[in-house]
């Protein structure tokens, strides 16, 4: 099936056309005809195939046949967790509606909040936003939600993930009843499907591929080595095989300052992404590593949620992350659309536990290849033959009892719950009659 066939407008399918697209990837295919008919929808893809263009399409379709916003009022708004996947959801907004009179905007933190406050006072059709700058840009009266007509959840599992939900809760109550919601994500866990089908009325959900699972583009395997000689392999990984373009994930802000300073002392160019550099020091160096101007990017998992790069052909995990589900979204920079890439893993002994958790989780077992002088000391054993995914566990029937997640007497916002107390437990205790040491009584 082509575009065409998707009840797209002659500019959009014109602006697609420019992109060099002719098919729809399969959740766009799902996707778009489902939100051109007005559906709450769920969507289920695995990151580079497609599925920003899977909203951002028929909600300019939709946009595009109602009447213009008017002041500080938005018609659609867009979430992201990330300034950087914000950045790029507009960028997308603004390739695929050049040809659309419709007016975008995108708002996240880091930067001057007056600048986004005196664009937004027209009113704009699309803003695409992190959740905090939006609570403190609605508190200050400049954004207004009375014509919004859909919410976009982007990276939905993640948002919740990254502890956004009291932030999400608060957007919720001051968005109109009557919308249309989205939530698209590359993976949807047993958890956050729950909660955010609360979010949604009667969602359609789709999925193009299993979930967790790894484009199959891309060619993955493990270089075990000690912790102390990561440095040096990555090193003669990159000279060795003339890599140009490698996209390094680090589990820690510090070790990616390290790592880029290190590469840096051996004539390699390299930069470091992460939260504690400013946006401007973020969007300098994403800009430079896309021109070919550095050589490697080094990035922490959060930083380098929505780094779209065509064509990225290496990613390297130095450290292998605490979560295992962050492993799909790290190689999921590369092997987009159907391009193909590679995802090395330097391990150490200490991390095989994490990496029999990625393997149980993609059901896959990575290959382990030596490189020559990097033989470890410790070596990192091997998983067992047969890879079974986790066991989903079965809620106790009493679920009063169960532990809460976050610690003792705590919430999913960590603050502790208000106890609801009843009539017997005001009650005061009887106390115990002392008994007289000559009567008994």
């Amino acid at each position: 099936m082509g575009f065409t066939k998707l009840g797209l407008s002659d500019a959009i399918l014109e602006a697609v056309k420019k992109q060099g697209y002719d098919t729809p990837s399969p959740i766009q295919e799902k996707s778009i005809p489902l939100i051109l008919e007005g559906k709450d929808v769920m969507a289920a893809a695995q990151t580079g195939t497609g599925k920003t263009a899977g909203f951002t399409l028929p909600i300019l379709q939709l946009l595009s046949q109602g009447q213009p916003t008017t002041s500080n009022q938005v018609r659609t708004l867009i979430l992201t967790p990330t300034r950087e996947l914000a950045a790029q959801v507009q960028d997308s907004v603004a390739t695929y509606g050049k040809h659309l009179p419709l007016k975008s905007a995108v708002v996240f933190g880091g930067v001057k909040i007056n600048p986004q406050m005196k664009k937004l006072r027209g009113g704009v059709d699309i803003l695409v936003a992190t959740p905090g700058r939006l609570i403190d840009l609605y508190s200050q009266n400049a954004v207004k939600f009375d014509q919004l007509e859909i919410i976009v959840f982007d990276e939905a599992d993640r948002m919740l993930d990254m502890g956004f939900l009291p932030d999400i809760k608060r957007i919720l109550k001051i968005l109109p009843a009557k919308r249309q919601t989205l939530m698209f994500s590359a993976t949807f866990s047993d958890e956050i499907r729950k909660l955010a089908k609360s979010m949604v009325r009667n969602p359609v959900e789709i999925s193009t591929t299993p979930r967790n699972t790894t484009v199959k583009s891309v060619k993955q395997w493990v270089h075990p080595v000690d912790k102390s000689k990561k440095q040096a392999l990555l090193t003669k990984l990159i000279k060795d095989h003339g890599w140009y373009q490698v996209l390094v994930f680090s589990r820690t802000k510090h070790g990616a300052n390290r790592i880029a300073t290190q590469l840096g002392k051996k004539g390699i160019s390299a930069s470091a992404i992460h939260g504690n550099k400013s946006q401007a020091a973020r969007t300098r160096a994403l800009a430079d590593f896309k021109a070919g101007k550095v050589n490697v990017l080094v990035a922490t998992d959060i930083a380098a949620r929505g780094i779209d790069i065509i064509d990225l052909p290496h990613v390297v995990n130095f450290d292998l992350p605490h979560v295992p589900e962050d492993y799909v979204h790290r190689i999921g920079r590369t092997g987009r659309a159907g391009s193909k890439g590679e995802a090395i893993s330097l391990v150490s002994a200490d991390e095989a536990k994490q990496l029999f958790e990625i393997e149980r989780l993609i059901q896959n077992k990575l290959e382990r290849i030596m490189v020559d002088d990097f033989t470890p000391d410790h070596d990192v054993p091997e998983s067992a033959k047969n890879i079974r995914p986790p066991k989903n566990k079965k809620p106790k029937k009493n679920n009063s009892r169960n532990k809460p997640r976050y610690g003792k007497d705590s919430d999913s916002t960590g603050k502790k719950p208000n106890k609801k107390r009843s009539f017997w437990d005001n009650k005061p205790k009887k106390k115990p009659q002392k008994k007289s040491p000559n009567t008994g009584k």
